[in-house]
């Protein structure tokens, strides 16, 4: 898609010393689909222009929350280290099991990334009403209102869960 001319374009901060802009990949030569030409399909250039639209403020922090998404690891709060979930049975004559703290905290934080991994699909979907979307993502939201009671497992305030804000 050609830019829009009217459309004012931020100045960009110099660039550090040592650090070359990379050359545009040419479609066909060699270059993966959305790296170059105007491929319709992944946007083209026009994700170029919008990455370098970005400040390096915009950029890192979109960095750092891909990171806190993806890939950061969630810490279990320091009381909790080396603990232990018992769940004892209402009969005495079953034998009560013993669980880490941790690898509760593990489950807990799947739940969470498949939770999110559902919220994107929905929004995603192309097929689903804006009102469904909405539906769907209150329902989604009141999952994580149900999962704050393990909050308190969580070393870091930014790894918690958040229900619905009244």
């Amino acid at each position: 898609l050609p830019s829009d001319p009217d459309r004012p374009r931020r100045a960009r901060p110099p660039r550090p010393p040592g650090i070359r802009p990379r050359p545009p990949a040419v479609a066909g030569a060699g270059a993966t689909p959305g790296q170059g030409g105007d491929d319709a399909e992944t946007g083209g250039s026009r994700r170029s222009e919008e990455l370098d639209d970005m400040t390096r403020e915009e950029l890192s922090e979109a960095i750092r929350e891909a990171l806190r998404e993806e890939g950061a690891e969630v810490r279990l709060a320091n009381k909790w280290e080396g603990g232990t979930v018992v769940l004892k049975p209402g009969d005495p004559a079953t034998q009560a099991r013993e669980l880490p703290i941790d690898a509760l905290l593990h489950k807990v934080v799947m739940i969470r990334d498949r939770l999110r991994v559902l919220e994107q699909k929905v929004n995603a979907h192309e097929k689903l009403s804006d009102a469904e979307k909405v539906d769907l993502q209150q329902y989604v939201t009141r999952c994580y209102g149900s999962l704050t009671s393990f909050n308190l497992l969580f070393r870091d305030e930014a790894d918690r869960f958040v229900g619905e804000k009244v």
